[in-house]
């Protein structure tokens, strides 16, 4: 499952990143990496950022961008 399908509130394991060298790096430097935990904060509405929890840093993230980061429910 993808960052967009998961429920709001759910936390959920990061299992990769399917985009190209720069999506990799760009997610990397938020802190959005494989093998971290992630909860998804908002993004009920099918518009609009993705806004997620990493740590104790909240990042908003666009739904094409969000979309690539595959992630296991926990």
């Amino acid at each position: 499952m993808n960052l967009v399908n998961l429920n709001q509130g759910q936390s959920a394991k990061i299992i990769s990143i399917e985009g190209g060298e720069n999506l990799v790096k760009k997610l990397n430097n938020l802190g959005i990496k494989e093998g971290l935990t992630i909860k998804k904060v908002t993004g009920l509405f099918t518009h609009g950022p993705i806004v997620v929890k990493v740590g104790s840093t909240q990042i908003a993230l666009g739904r094409g961008m969000a979309a690539k980061v595959i992630v296991e429910a926990l």
